[in-house]
């Protein structure tokens, strides 16, 4: 449950980070390929540390460095066009990735708790897509993004309920009918 908090607080700040005005400026063609090669170097090299690790723990750590390396892409497609289109990629991957770690972390959970593990990473993950959503439309209420935001808090309500037997489930579902709008 930490974790996702963790997950959804890091996913938070990373889209709000304000892109530079060097993004909007370009790179040549020569810039562009020494990021390249500097973005594959990084991932091989994360990738080897991941080596040092076991289990669920390299898979994490493999998971984080693909992240990381489809970032940076993203983000040097950016610098080199300073499109809004390829910020908004950006944000994308960001929240992609992020995802990906979040559920290859969700593995070492058994049961219940990984399915709601599993769950509140796509709600995460849903609502950040959808935040990018809106945010590509300003000023316009984007209601298909903010139903998808709550039909994914709906979903995580529920699974919670499963973990539940009896009388405490029934009156957890009736409680999630009601905060989320559902008869």
């Amino acid at each position: 449950m930490q974790k996702i908090k963790r997950f959804a607080a890091t996913l938070l700040c990373a889209s709000l980070i304000p892109l530079s005005a060097a993004y909007a400026q370009g790179m040549s063609k020569d810039e562009l390929k020494t990021h390249k090669a500097r973005i594959s170097e990084e991932y091989k090299a994360d990738k080897k540390a991941c080596h040092a690790h076991t289990g669920n723990a390299k898979d994490i750590c493999e998971q984080e460095a693909k992240g990381k390396e489809k970032v940076a892409h993203a983000e040097m497609t950016h610098q080199h066009s300073g499109k809004a289109a390829d910020r908004n990629h950006v944000m994308v991957t960001q929240a992609k990735a992020a995802y990906a770690v979040a559920k290859e972390r969700c593995e070492d959970l058994a049961g219940k708790a990984k399915d709601v593990c599993v769950k509140e990473a796509k709600a995460v993950e849903k609502k950040a897509l959808a935040d990018i959503g809106m945010g590509q439309h300003m000023g316009q209420v984007k209601n298909k993004d903010a139903s998808e935001k709550l039909e994914a808090d709906y979903k995580v309500a529920l699974e919670k309920c499963n973990a539940l037997a009896g009388d405490p489930k029934t009156n957890c579902v009736a409680a999630a009918k009601v905060t989320f709008g559902k008869n």
